[in-house]
């Protein structure tokens, strides 16, 4: 399933019923989970990472890289028609929220300090994520 529209289809009571506790607050509510506690961040598996809340596919394991920073990080996401980007000046700094364009779930918040070739660190929540495994396996969600 990729691609599932479901932006304005869904109250707040159908995302909560849906998706586990962290889930909705990471995507549905800007949450953040703690570094170095989400599946992802160190996941070495073949695949793509998908939106958990619509499936869009958003960033592939090929660009997947280990920031240091405890969150799954990528340098450049599957294509840039899958995410937007919002300015976020909340918490006294100044950043650029991730989010997913298809359903506008949260995901994180890109910066500009990542490795060769695009400079760029998007920086995601594991609980944000699932991951579709490039040998066929079984769907893992953050």
């Amino acid at each position: 399933m990729e691609d599932d529209d479901r932006a304005g289809t869904k109250t707040e009571d159908s995302w909560a019923a849906e998706l586990s506790p962290t889930q909705f607050a990471v995507t549905r509510q800007c949450g953040t989970e703690r570094a170095f506690s989400g599946c992802f961040w160190d996941e070495k598996r073949a695949g793509t990472y998908r939106c958990v809340c619509c499936h869009t596919a958003l960033f592939r394991s090929q660009e997947k890289y280990d920031s240091g920073s405890g969150w799954p990080s990528f340098f450049e996401a599957v294509g840039d028609d899958k995410l937007a980007t919002i300015r976020d000046d909340s918490l006294g700094m100044s950043r650029v929220e991730v989010r997913c364009k298809n359903c506008d779930a949260h995901l994180g918040h890109l910066f500009p300090d990542g490795p060769p070739p695009t400079g760029l660190r998007y920086c995601i929540n594991s609980a944000s994520l699932e991951l579709a495994p490039s040998d066929g396996g079984d769907v893992v969600r953050g």
